[in-house]
């Protein structure tokens, strides 16, 4: 999925640099010629308390699915400890229908290593990751040329821009799992584990990589804040609505006229979202329902979705904004099919680690299968609905929910579907055949 040509309604600020259509990334001259690296130069004369400051006054929150106010996350940081500090960066995107860090990292990485630094500068670290999904070589690469650059031109290194202060930065391959995308997951992976989850607390700002204070972001959340240091928290804030600060990269797939990645602010009315930056469901179609945040999202109903899109306003709707990953399904989708393949999707990348997650996974998958194949009975549906409640906050991570939150949604909102399937394969099943007895 590429970046569209700009639409009216959206607001450039990640991605104001961009040319259309589809360019070389942006190298180092290009970027320090428009305002690059200008964040961190001033950041450098900031206390590290008042950067930290300005990220919370914009309302930036965590762009990779919880919605975490960034600022706070940062002030959770013991920047005293004598333990190292780290930063690193989630870029490892396996969120279903989620396609918006590898934009970032392929357009513009500078972007991403500036606002690494000022992270850096933030909580007092010298050292930083950006983990990255092992299928995005070309990302990777892009990356790895990018931050040699930095290194050559002294905004990475043992003297950053002659302050005296280091930061070292580098990426890291990740181990090709959806499980590694949840943070202390992608820790363990980064240092050199299987990528299982860690029960928490502790929390990573307290214990991350390596046992040492870490705080772990998204791709775009990193990449917002060069422009909250050189603009301000409140110009930030001021894009979006109250305790959702800013732009949001919004990744629009499924039956679309115009799907695409594009920036909008945060808060927009889902509706204008569908009909007009993404103009409007395809083929003259009435929309049936629409899965605002990726896959682990509940879906929302076609009438349920004239409501803001932004965390506070979907988390009240039941659902939640998550990755930004909206996906839109026509009148002529199947739920039933659909669930079915994220049931299977879930029950492939459970790590296996706890037992709600992984038998859970297992049986969601199996009953979803019979339910599609149009076998299942009404027995099975309740079924589908009273595993998911059993897994939900029964795991050591978020992947038992991210299973089971979508099951419940959609068994609940569109039983009437699950049970046509089940009534109409009886209608056209062939009546058992009554063999003669035969004794041997």
């Amino acid at each position: 999925m590429l970046l569209n040509e700009p639409h009216p309604l959206e607001v450039k600020v990640l991605t104001r640099r961009y040319k259309y259509p589809q360019q070389d990334p942006i190298w180092l001259e290009q970027y320090v010629a428009d305002e690059g690296y200008d964040a961190i130069r001033k950041a450098l004369t900031m206390q590290p308390e008042e950067i930290i400051d300005e990220v919370k006054k914009s309302s930036l929150r965590g762009r990779g699915g919880a919605g975490f106010p960034t600022g706070l996350k940062w002030s959770f940081v013991d920047r005293k400890s004598p333990k190292p500090k780290y930063i690193v960066v989630n870029g490892d995107e396996g969120e279903p229908g989620t396609c918006k860090d590898r934009i970032i990292m392929g357009h513009e990485p500078h972007r991403l290593i500036e606002g690494c630094l000022v992270a850096g500068r933030a909580i007092g670290s010298n050292r930083g990751w950006v983990y990255i999904r092992g299928e995005y070589r070309e990302y990777i690469d892009i990356m790895d040329r990018a931050i040699q650059e930095a290194y050559d031109k002294g905004y990475l290194g043992d003297n950053v821009l002659g302050s005296g202060w280091a930061f070292h930065l580098s990426t890291h391959t990740g181990a090709g799992s959806y499980e590694c995308g949840e943070e202390s997951a992608l820790l363990e992976s980064l240092e050199g584990k299987r990528g299982n989850p860690r029960l928490k607390p502790p929390f990573p700002a307290t214990s991350g990589a390596f046992q040492a204070p870490t705080i772990v972001n998204n791709v775009e959340t990193y990449s917002a804040v060069p422009e909250i240091i050189l603009k301000g928290g409140e110009w930030f804030a001021g894009l979006g609505t109250p305790r959702n600060g800013g732009t949001r990269l919004v990744c629009l797939s499924g039956h679309l006229n115009r799907p695409g990645v594009y920036e909008v602010p945060l808060g927009m009315n889902m509706m204008t979202l569908i009909n007009e930056v993404g103009g409007g469901v395809w083929k003259g179609r009435k929309l049936k329902a629409v899965i605002p945040g990726g896959s682990s999202s509940p879906i929302l109903r076609a009438d349920e979705c004239d409501i803001p899109a932004d965390y506070d306003s979907l988390a009240k709707a039941g659902s939640m904004l998550g990755s930004g990953a909206t996906v839109v399904l026509d009148e002529t989708a199947d739920i039933v099919k659909v669930l079915a393949r994220l049931m299977a999707f879930y029950a492939h990348e459970s790590c296996g680690w706890c037992i709600p997650c992984r038998e859970g996974t297992t049986w969601l998958k199996k009953i979803m299968a019979r339910l599609d194949e149009g076998v299942g009975t009404k027995r099975d549906i309740d079924m589908v609905d009273q595993l998911a409640q059993g897994m939900m906050g029964r795991t050591f991570c978020a992947l038992g929910d991210a299973a089971a939150m979508p099951a419940m949604s959609y068994v609940r909102k569109f039983r009437e579907e699950f049970e046509a399937k089940i009534q109409s394969a009886q209608v056209f099943m062939p009546a058992p055949q009554t063999q003669p007895l035969v004794v041997l």
